[in-house]
């Protein structure tokens, strides 16, 4: 596995399924916090581990927002966002697709448009001098109700930006029905922009049934709860719906019980196609190599079958055919030089910017 580990540390990625807020890493978190005193976000980095121990989902979300309270200004929009390509860069991400919930940030008083020239600004530069594209999935926080869609889908559609390319809906499902989001999704993809809801985490699969049939889901953040009806399965293989699946962050919320239970395989062996995510990684502890090498593990692979893994995230993007067609090869070029480039290290950046 070691081999295997060093393989994973190189492959070209892309990743689709991983958090804004969620990203920010232990250094940037203690920063943040230390410029607020006034949170209850530790502002030791060694503090944060405990404080990202998670007694169920809804302790999760909890500390989640704690941490959310902690982005007050543009500036601190822009940090956060730079610091997580740069994290992404040192792991061979080439492309992600981030999800952002804006209504967080201009709930507590940062003003719509200057947030949105934070990330902006933020993606450009990333892309510029680190060669990581970054496009945004605005999403629902589904706990904050019809105003909350209400003041996303403004954002998204009355405003929006350059790099917004997908329409989502997080937080808790337990008493938040997909249904009641339909008009916010209907306006989102007559608009342009791509279904990519949360559906099926921690409730059953009619969930992820909701989220297929009213919401026009492309693909499903997490998605784990089809794995109980075969029905499902099939149609969202038949369909090319992507799960996209976070093997550490389903068992830090207790929505999967272990690593043993997990039904990647399942989900696998149904012919649904699955992308890897790290969703909130610094609060998991995990980052998407590691998801990686977690999923190399569950389903046998070796580093033919864990590139293929990888191209299935690409697949599952919403990158134009030509960008698709690049990260493909890349990958596919890295697959051929290993383990020749095991000595040399991993490869730079050869992806040109998706659109």
């Amino acid at each position: 596995m070691a081999d295997l580990d060093s393989f994973i540390a190189g492959l070209p990625k892309a990743e689709l399924h991983v958090h804004h807020v969620g990203s920010a890493s232990p250094r940037i978190v203690a920063e943040l916090a230390a410029r607020h005193p006034d949170s209850a976000v530790p502002a030791d980095a060694a503090a944060l581990a405990e404080f990202f121990s998670f007694r169920d989902f809804a302790h999760f979300i909890e500390i989640y927002l704690s941490v959310v309270d902690l982005i007050r200004d543009p500036e601190d929009v822009h940090l956060l966002t730079y610091e997580i390509a740069r994290d992404m860069a040192r792991q061979q991400i080439r492309y992600a697709e981030l999800t952002v919930t804006p209504y967080s940030s201009t709930s507590r008083g940062i003003p719509d448009r200057a947030f949105l020239d934070a990330l902006e600004d933020a993606r450009r530069r990333a892309e510029t001098e680190l060669g990581v594209v970054l496009r945004w999935c605005f999403d629902i926080p589904g706990e904050a109700g019809l105003a909350a869609a209400e003041e996303t889908a403004r954002i998204a559609m009355d405003i929006g930006c350059e790099g917004l390319v997908a329409f989502g809906l997080g937080g808790p499902e337990i008493g938040v029905p997909r249904g009641q989001f339909k008009p916010y999704f209907d306006r989102a993809i007559a608009a342009g922009l791509r279904s990519v809801p949360h559906a099926g985490e921690t409730t059953g699969p009619q969930t992820v049934w909701d989220a297929v049939t009213e919401l026009r889901a492309e693909r499903i953040g997490h998605g784990t709860s089809a794995a109980q009806d075969p029905k499902l399965l099939a149609h969202l293989a038949e369909a090319g719906i992507a799960l996209e699946v976070c093997p550490t962050s389903n068992i830090a919320t207790k929505a999967v019980a272990s690593l043993d239970e997990h039904p990647l395989r399942q989900i696998v062996d149904a012919g649904v196609t699955v992308a890897l995510g790290s969703d909130d990684p610094p609060m998991f502890g995990t980052d998407l190599n590691t998801e990686y090498g977690v999923a190399a593990r569950l389903l046998d692979l070796d580093e033919a079958g864990t590139a293929a893994l990888a191209k299935n995230s690409v697949t599952a993007s919403f990158m134009d055919p030509a960008a698709k067609a690049a990260l493909t090869a890349e990958i596919d070029a890295y697959l051929a030089a290993w383990p020749a480039t095991a000595a040399g290290g991993a490869p730079g950046a050869a992806t040109p910017p998706a659109r």
